[in-house]
C-alpha cells in the first residue's frame, strides 16, 4: 500500500483525504479536539507538499429512517461540521482553512476549485447525504470527480464500507489515480497487524475482553483462542460466562442468547479463558441513598448486580499479565464511570504499566481507552487505538477491514 510519504508531485492537486473529526460537541463548542490532533501530520505533510485538501468526515448519526423532517433538521444542526473548521484553523493558524456547508453538487465543486495550493477545504458531513452509509454509487462518483488523490486517515471508520471509505478509492483506483493511507492509519495498521500476525517472541499473547454482551464478540472470541495464550474475561460479559459455569449471578447482566456459546466456548479452551472469581456487587447500579456495595467470592447474592471484579480477580489477572510478551485490551472490567467501580480497571492498567516496556501492549480503543485516558495510563501503551468497533473487526477479520483493504 502506498502511504501518504510515498504521494509526489501534488502542487496543484487536489487530494480527497477522509479523516475522523467525529468529536465530541455541544451548542458549537468542541469538547475534545484529540481526534482532529490525530489528523494534523496527514494534513500537514498534504499542505507541505502543496496539494489542495478536500478534508471529509462524519460527524454523530443522522438517521433518516425518521420520518418527522423536523427532527432529521434537528438531528443535522446538531451534527454540523462549521464548529469543527474553526477548531482546525486554531490548530493551523499559517494555514487557510475553508468551510462548506454543501455536500456535494456545483456549491461543493466551485469551493474546490476556488482552492489555492496548500489551503484546506472541509465539506459539511458525510452523513447529510443519505447515501453515504450505503456506498451510493452516484454519491462516491460525484466525490470522486473532485479529486486527483485519495488519503484515508479514519482508522475509526475503515470497518464501514460507506462512499466515502470504499466508493471514492474504488473509482480513483479505476481510474489510475493514487490512494494511500495517512500516517494515522499507518500507525493503527502495522500496529493492529502484530497482534493478528503473531510471532513467537510475542508468546505468551494475552487478550483482556470487557464490554457487555457476549454476542457481540463472539467472532472476536473465536479469532482470539486461535491465536491466544489466554483471553481474561471480566466486565458485564463476564456474568454470562460465569452463568455458563453454573454460577449464580443474582441480577447481574446475563446475556442469554449466547449461554450455550459460552458453555461451549469454555469447554473447547481447556483452560485458556480466565474469568473473575470474586466481584464487587452493588443493589442500586443508580447512586442512590442507602446503596450497598459488597465484595463477593463466587455466587452473587440475589438482589445484587456485579459491577467491577474483586481484589483476588484483579491479582489473579496481574499476574497473567505479568507473563505476557503481547497485550490485546478492548473492554473495562466494570462500570468505570462510577468512583466505587474503577479499582478492577486501574488494576489491569497497572499490571501492563508494570510490564515497563517488556511486552508489546494495545489498547483496542473505545472504553477502555476512554479509562486508560481517564486514569493516566496512555503513555504506558504500546498502541492506544483511535478506532473500538474497528480495532476489534481487525482481529475478528485476520487484519482485513473494507477501508484498509480498498487501497492494496
Amino acid at each position: 500500500m502506498l502511504t501518504v510519504k510515498d504521494l509526489t508531485n501534488l502542487q496543484g492537486k487536489v487530494v480527497y483525504v477522509r479523516v475522523d473529526f467525529n468529536v465530541p460537541q455541544k451548542d458549537g463548542v468542541i469538547r475534545d479536539n484529540n481526534r482532529i490532533k490525530a489528523a494534523l501530520p496527514t494534513i500537514e505533510e498534504l499542505v507541505k507538499k502543496g496539494a489542495r485538501l478536500v478534508l471529509m468526515s462524519h460527524l454523530g448519526k443522522i438517521k433518516w429512517k425518521e420520518p418527522d423532517p423536523e427532527k432529521i433538521e434537528a438531528m443535522k444542526k446538531a451534527n454540523d461540521m462549521a464548529p469543527v473548521a474553526g477548531e482546525l484553523q486554531k490548530l493551523l493558524p499559517g494555514v487557510k482553512v475553508h468551510f462548506s456547508p454543501a455536500t456535494r453538487g456545483e456549491a461543493l465543486k466551485e469551493a474546490v476549485a476556488a482552492l489555492k495550493d496548500g489551503e484546506i477545504l472541509l465539506a459539511q458531513n458525510t452523513r447529510y447525504e443519505k447515501g453515504e452509509e450505503k456506498n451510493d454509487p452516484e454519491l462516491a462518483k460525484d466525490w470522486a470527480a473532485l479529486a486527483d488523490a485519495y488519503v484515508m486517515d479514519a482508522f475509526g471508520s475503515a470497518h464501514r464500507a460507506h462512499a466515502s471509505t470504499v466508493g471514492v478509492p474504488a473509482i480513483l483506483k479505476e481510474e489510475g489515480k493514487p490512494v494511500a493511507l495517512g500516517y494515522l492509519m499507518l500507525k493503527e495498521v502495522e500496529n493492529l497487524t502484530r497482534c493478528v500476525e503473531v510471532k513467537k517472541e510475542d508468546r505468551p499473547y494475552v487478550a483482556i475482553l470487557g464490554g457487555l454482551k457476549v454476542t457481540d464478540k463472539i467472532q472476536v472470541i473465536d479469532t482470539l483462542l486461535k491465536k491466544c495464550d489466554y483471553i481474561i474475561i471480566g466486565g458485564a460479559m463476564s456474568y454470562t460466562f460465569r452463568k455458563a459455569e453454573g454460577a449464580n449471578i443474582g441480577k447481574s447482566f446475563l446475556d442469554e442468547g449466547a449461554l450455550e456459546y459460552a458453555k461451549k466456548c469454555l469447554e473447547e479452551a481447556h483452560g485458556r479463558i480466565i474469568l473473575p472469581v470474586d466481584s464487587v456487587c452493588t443493589d442500586s447500579f443508580e447512586p442512590v441513598e442507602g446503596r450497598k456495595i459488597i465484595e463477593v467470592e463466587g455466587d452473587i447474592p440475589e438482589g445484587f448486580e456485579g459491577v467491577d471484579i474483586g481484589p483476588k480477580s484483579a491479582a489473579r489477572f496481574a499476574e497473567i499479565i505479568s507473563k505476557a510478551k503481547m497485550v490485546f485490551w478492548n473492554g473495562p472490567m466494570g462500570v468505570f464511570e462510577q468512583a466505587e467501580f474503577q479499582e478492577g480497571t486501574k488494576r489491569v492498567c497497572e499490571a501492563i504499566r508494570d510490564l515497563n516496556g517488556k511486552a508489546f501492549t494495545v489498547c483496542g480503543g473505545g472504553d477502555s481507552a476512554s479509562a486508560v485516558k481517564q486514569f493516566g495510563y496512555k503513555a504506558d501503551f504500546s498502541h492506544v487505538s483511535t478506532g473500538g468497533g474497528a480495532s476489534l473487526e481487525m482481529i475478528q477479520n485476520d487484519g482485513h477491514l473494507p477501508g484498509v483493504d480498498i487501497l492494496k
